[in-house]
């Protein structure tokens, strides 16, 4: 088992399950996303540049995908809280994911990113 898969299993339910689906539909975009574990969290790659990674909101408890360059992302329900270059979208683990916005988010978020030096 890699560092990843014992990332995601260790996580309680219903966020275990969340951020599972959440991976899923990320990798999906496109065959060549990788996910490795950098800073003890899932990030995801595209031709060796980082877009985005899957962590837990402390004061939240609830799962969000984190944006590399979220501060070149305006949408309303992307919180830059006290970060300064990362914007984040939180996500309830006892609702449905909103796949649409989640793809919308994560090829804005690719787009940008492949646009870096």
């Amino acid at each position: 088992m890699s560092q990843v898969d014992d990332f995601f299993l260790k996580q309680e339910e219903p966020v275990k399950s969340c951020l599972l689906a959440l991976k899923t539909v990320i990798r999906q975009i496109d065959p060549e996303i990788e996910l490795s574990l950098r800073y003890g969290m899932p990030f995801f790659t595209l031709k060796g540049k980082r877009f985005c990674y899957l962590w837990i909101h402390k004061k939240h408890q609830q799962p969000y995908i984190g944006f590399v360059d979220g501060n070149q992302m305006n949408h309303a329900q992307l919180l830059q809280e006290d970060r300064t270059r990362m914007k984040i979208l939180l996500i309830d683990a006892e609702k449905d994911i909103p796949l649409e916005l989640v793809k919308k988010l994560v090829l804005e978020a690719i787009s940008i990113a492949l646009k870096q030096p």
